[in-house]
């Protein structure tokens, strides 16, 4: 099962992220964030409350907000065409 090992925050609405498969990768959720149709995230466009994320098998804000691990996964690695399989069968791409 995939999670995350680590996280740090890298600017803007940035982070870099370890998976429990050891690869790394920087996700940006600014479009995400700022233009994203979830309402709860929108809180997250206060930078500051951006940036006080903990790590508990994914990424978690104030313990009422998180994404999937599949999903930052994907944000992470979505120009890797050794991925593209594992996208599909997650849903991420067609």
């Amino acid at each position: 099962m995939l999670s995350i090992v680590d996280a740090q925050y890298k600017g803007d609405y940035k982070i870099l992220i370890e998976f429990n498969d050891h690869k790394k990768g920087i996700v940006d959720l600014k479009d995400f964030i700022l233009t994203g149709k979830l309402k709860p995230f929108k809180k997250l466009q206060d930078i500051n409350k951006f940036k006080k994320f903990k790590v508990d098998y994914t990424i978690k804000w104030n313990d009422d907000l998180d994404l999937a691990p599949e999903y930052l996964y994907f944000k992470a690695f979505e120009n890797d065409e050794n991925l593209k399989e594992k996208f599909k069968k997650w849903g991420y791409i067609e």
